[in-house]
């Protein structure tokens, strides 16, 4: 049994050993097969390739070569396009260096014409100097004068009959636009005023009280004059008791603390309780009041003369101006009525009429804090409406409205004449005797000063100057003159509302004697 077992272990051990032999020398034939199979596939792989590569070859070369071709075709027409445009080029140089030759050669002949005519200008001239020397020396023998002697009475000639002459234009100048201008202006300022009514009210620097019955002042005193002193202190007004009947006056510059002053004694008055306490109440009661007033006085200013978009403060302002007077004329009124003037004035020229009306309401602003700020009211007024944004043109007029420099616009120059003609209404302004008195002596002063002049008489309350001459140096010409050189004088160094009539007056006299 074992034996057995032993043979057929055997048995399969040489087979198996058989079956690798077997299947090692299959797998070796199968292999040099498919190696030679595959060489042959390469070699037939890289044939195709060498022969697919040379095609290509060839077309990149077929391909090249046409390329070439047309860029030697495209740089051989360009060259051929740049030579045409060279040779035309050529030609036009060549056609202008021929002109250029031409008017060269036309040149050199104008050239020697002008040399050969400078000769005989120079070859005239020479021959004209030696004529004048000539005729120089011939008239000196004459006349036996000097050159420079002749010079002089020939120029006193001409300086004499200049003179004259001028003095006859100016006249005929000053006759033809002083009749034009008469009239053009006579017509607006008319127009003007007849459309723009105003009324004046003088207005000084005390206000009166009416009181009941004339105890009501011992009341006021207060005991040793208690209530007196703090309505005073707290006004900052001078109350005058004195045998006035039924009547105390406040006195003060300040017509606001005025007005002030005057509501609270009327309101203490009315109510009975006067001590200092009330007073003060009352005078806080009165102070509101005035300045709620003065808000509605800014705001009818500006209704009344259709000016919109003022700030807000120049509107206060504008009120206070209801409490100020100047020359005895309320300056709110003036203002107004300045506005509506120069307003007109604008329309009738066209001129823009807002602008106009807006810079105579403020042209007198400053008037309204002069008080309590250094300057005069021109430059106050100008400082307060560049603070608050008005236009160029508004305070420009302002500035210029009493003629201290230059008027640029003719707005400046209505609202100048507005102010002029508002102020010299009849009735609109009182001058203090000082003043008045002084501008009547300067004009006689300014007119007595030129020569020729005689005498001089200021009259109709200084809107007229007459000025008597001598009619021995001064003549019918000249005197247009005089008159217009003293107008300037007066227009320089014065200042006055409205205008000044300057009248020469020049008269011959015959004086005999009967003996």
């Amino acid at each position: 049994m074992e034996t057995s077992t032993i043979v057929a272990i055997v048995t399969v051990l040489v087979g198996l050993a058989i079956g690798a032999l077997v299947g090692w020398i299959l797998r070796k034939m199968v292999a040099e097969k498919t190696i030679g199979s595959a060489e042959i596939e390469a070699k037939r792989l890289l044939q195709s390739a060498e022969m697919e590569a040379e095609a290509k070859k060839r077309e990149a070369v077929v391909a090249a070569k046409e390329e070439v071709m047309q860029i030697r075709n495209e740089i051989d027409k360009e060259t051929r396009e740049r030579r045409n445009e060279i040779q035309r080029l050529e030609r036009r140089v060549l056609q202008k260096e021929e002109v250029l030759e031409r008017k060269g050669e036309t040149l050199e002949r104008k050239e020697e014409n002008i040399q050969k005519k400078e000769a005989d200008v120079e070859k005239l001239k020479t021959e004209l100097n030696d004529l004048i020397t000539k005729q120089v020396q011939e008239l000196e023998r004459l006349s036996g004068l000097t050159p420079e002697e002749a010079k002089q009475i020939l120029l006193k000639n001409v300086e004499n009959e200049v003179r004259y002459e001028s003095a006859i234009m100016i006249k005929e100048i000053q006759t033809r636009a002083k009749e034009e201008a008469e009239k053009r202006a006579k017509d607006i300022i008319s127009l003007a005023i007849h459309r723009c009514a105003a009324d004046h009210v003088a207005e000084s620097t005390v206000s009166v009280v009416a009181l009941p019955n004339d105890e009501m002042k011992g009341r006021i005193i207060g005991r040793e004059g208690r209530n007196i002193r703090a309505l005073e202190t707290l006004t900052g007004i001078d109350l005058i008791i004195d045998d006035t009947p039924e009547a105390v006056i406040l006195s003060g510059f300040d017509p606001i603390r005025r007005e002030v002053a005057r509501l609270a004694l009327e309101k203490l008055i009315l109510d009975g309780r006067i001590h200092p306490a009330r007073i003060e109440e009352m005078v806080e009661k009165a102070q509101k009041e005035v300045d709620q007033k003065i808000r509605e006085e800014g705001e009818q200013a500006t209704f009344e003369t259709g000016v919109h978009g003022l700030h807000p403060e120049l509107i206060k302002l504008l009120g206070r101006l209801r409490f100020r007077t100047s020359y005895g004329q309320n300056v709110l009124k003036h203002s107004i009525e300045v506005s509506h003037l120069a307003g007109l004035m604008a329309a009738e020229l066209g001129v823009d009429v807002q602008t106009a009306k807006r810079a105579g309401l403020l042209h007198d602003i400053g008037k309204a804090v002069d008080h309590d700020t250094e300057g005069t009211h021109v430059q106050i007024g100008v400082d307060v409406c560049k603070k608050y944004k008005e236009s160029w043109d508004v305070i420009h007029a302002i500035e210029v409205h009493h003629g201290d420099l230059e008027a640029k616009t003719i707005v400046a120059v209505l609202v100048a004449a507005a102010d002029a003609v508002s102020a010299a209404r009849p009735g609109a302004r009182r001058e203090t005797l000082e003043t008045y008195i002084k501008r009547l002596q300067k004009l006689e002063e300014i007119a007595e000063e030129f020569e020729g002049v005689e005498k001089s008489y200021a009259i109709q309350a200084g809107r007229e100057i007459r000025i008597i001459v001598n009619p021995e140096k001064i003549d019918d010409v000249l005197a247009p003159r005089i008159a217009h050189d003293i107008s300037k004088r007066i227009e320089e160094e014065l200042e006055y509302p409205g205008q000044i009539k300057v009248v020469v007056i020049r008269e011959t006299r015959a004086v005999d004697y009967a003996k």
